[in-house]
């Protein structure tokens, strides 16, 4: 074989390789892309689409955090590449004072306004995500006593309270059921280690994730707070065939059962 045609054949099989490579690398990026909804990130985290245009991966968060609790998501953990997170049932976020992983940021993805009571710091306001409870496999729930949940948590009797229930079945014991109260949950995760099931029985998920949304169309009268969340929301109408049509036209209208 000639030098000419060896090269040939060489530079054939890189130019596949690395097609093949590219290929792979896009594969990896899209699941890791689509599994960006389930990530944790650290205190005072953007929205995720708005953190992940902002964040450039430098890694000083990370660097910030005392406790390791922060990862940089590498090839195979299924997250964008090169972006924080942390994972609760290995090492929770411990709820620093100052917050040291916030103010190093130097593009605002992590924005110390979104950490602040106040105009100072307050790591009680963040949202990192809300602890969920599964009833079915929390022993709290069988009746037998656990309250390790509530115990850990670092906004004690606030967070997470008890709520006891007569055990009817024993007549004599009491249920010991954590409720998590997700206005006041940051999503440290503390719970979650704390958890002595196998697998967690309280977790924590993105609030975007786990959390429903009223709309402007609910409000609560009593509310003072929730009024001013409505006072100037814009009125959207859904318009559709039969909302054009009067109430008494519609129970006149039986042309569908004189069709058959």
């Amino acid at each position: 074989m000639n030098n000419d045609r060896r090269e040939f054949l060489l530079k054939s099989a890189r130019t596949v390789g690395l097609v093949c490579l590219s290929g792979l690398i896009w594969s990896a990026y899209v699941d890791e892309l689509t599994a960006s909804k389930l990530i944790l990130r650290p205190p005072g985290a953007l929205k995720e689409k708005d953190f992940l245009s902002t964040c450039i991966k430098c890694g000083l968060c990370v660097e910030a955090c005392p406790f390791d609790t922060l990862k940089l998501a590498k090839p195979g953990d299924n997250k964008p590449l090169g972006t924080p997170f942390f994972n609760p049932r290995d090492i929770p976020c411990y709820m620093c004072i100052d917050i040291p992983c916030v103010p190093v940021c130097p593009t605002n993805a992590l924005d110390e306004k979104l950490v602040s009571t106040n105009g100072k710091l307050d790591i009680n306001s963040a949202q990192m995500g809300v602890a969920i409870v599964d009833s079915q496999s929390c022993i709290a729930f069988w009746g037998i006593q656990c309250d390790a949940c509530y115990r850990a948590c670092p906004i004690l009797g606030q967070a997470i309270t008890i709520e006891y229930e007569k055990n009817e079945r024993t007549g004599k014991h009491s249920f010991m059921k954590p409720v998590v109260h997700t206005d006041v949950c940051t999503g440290c995760g503390l719970c979650e280690r704390a958890c002595v099931t196998q697998k967690a029985s309280i977790f924590v998920l993105p609030r975007e994730v786990a959390l429903g949304k009223a709309g402007d169309y609910y409000v609560k009268g009593w509310d003072e707070k929730d009024q001013r969340r409505v006072k100037n929301a814009k009125e959207i109408k859904t318009t559709t065939k039969i909302s054009k049509d009067k109430a008494i036209d519609s129970l006149n209208d039986m042309g569908d059962l004189l069709d058959d």
